[in-house]
């Protein structure tokens, strides 16, 4: 089934505010669009709308994780990362205050809102502060159990969701682990590294390059901070070259990361798709994903300039 991952957040809030008396949520006035509005409706005595005031929203959240309360603070990725990174870096990161950042609406995907609410340096931002977890899932299955993890572990949490449907990749019974890697098809040829919504367009040019004989390893990162070091280290050192597939900036997102790692323990050719050094624009998702190279074809020409 299709949903996007910002729905799965607002169904498993619904779950954890059952399951738990101290979970709390803040939005600034998007509860529609970041579906905090599910949460909302069933927990009126749990829920606060601060309006438009991302920066008050951090500070009044850090506050109640300071009484005992969890926390989830949401909004979209460009104001959650952009307005309110000063209060996220010292009320919450700096004294490692328990506040969960739940971002939607991440990436060139947000389509028509335009450059100025398409967030491509998100995972960059938050991933340069200490004390931070970067949670980026890829399909709705995951997304639940990230959600869910997030609320056990206790520490400043970053979540990235989009706004458009994904199809599922994975089954209930996937075990989600903060801070590890799944390979989702085994090869030695090429490996090919994604995160978020780019999952499942490197699992369909893993399965095109096979008809071609070229056998490519997928592997999902979908926590960026910490990353699974021991995942990509193998992955080095058992295939040819890495492709990193990320719907973000290729400055200081997944590719950087991942190019982090094999430098530092088993140097070989990573080459990198996202987002060039460039803004979104405002069209159609999927117009959008095809100008900036975030497609299958141009996964399996990398693949190939690789080989």
């Amino acid at each position: 089934m299709k949903r996007a991952t910002r729905e799965s957040y607002g169904n498993t809030l619904k779950e954890l505010g059952h399951e738990n008396k101290d979970i709390v949520v803040l939005e600034a006035d998007l509860s529609k669009a970041t579906k905090t509005e599910i949460f909302g409706k069933e927990f009126p005595e749990r829920f606060i709308n601060v309006g438009i005031a991302e920066q008050n929203m951090i500070g009044m959240a850090a506050g109640l994780a300071a009484g005992g309360k969890i926390p989830f603070a949401t909004t979209f990725a460009v104001f959650a990362a952009g307005r309110a990174f000063e209060i996220i870096r010292n009320s919450v990161c700096y004294p490692n205050m328990n506040v969960k950042i739940a971002a939607t609406h991440a990436g060139i995907t947000v389509g028509p809102d335009g450059g100025s609410h398409q967030a491509i340096e998100d995972i960059a931002i938050m991933s340069s502060l200490p004390n931070m977890i970067v949670l980026s899932p890829a399909d709705d299955i995951e997304a639940c159990k990230c959600i869910r993890e997030a609320a056990k572990i206790k520490s400043p949490v970053y979540i990235r969701l989009g706004r458009i449907p994904l199809d599922d990749i994975y089954t209930e019974d996937y075990n989600f682990k903060i801070g590890k890697g799944s390979e989702l098809v085994k090869g030695n040829d090429v490996t090919i590294i994604a995160t978020g919504i780019m999952v499942h367009k490197a699992l369909i040019a893993a399965k095109e390059l096979k008809e071609e004989n070229i056998n490519a390893r997928v592997i999902n990162i979908s926590t960026i901070k910490p990353i699974d070091e021991e995942i990509i280290i193998k992955a080095a050192k058992e295939t040819k070259g890495i492709v990193t597939v990320e719907e973000h900036s290729i400055i200081g997102g997944l590719g950087d990361r991942v190019s982090s790692v094999v430098c530092d323990n088993n140097p070989i050719k990573v080459k990198k798709i996202g987002v060039k050094d460039v803004f979104g624009e405002s069209g159609n998702p999927d117009e959008l994903l095809e100008k900036h190279g975030l497609t299958v074809s141009n996964i399996i020409e990398k693949v190939k300039e690789l080989l």
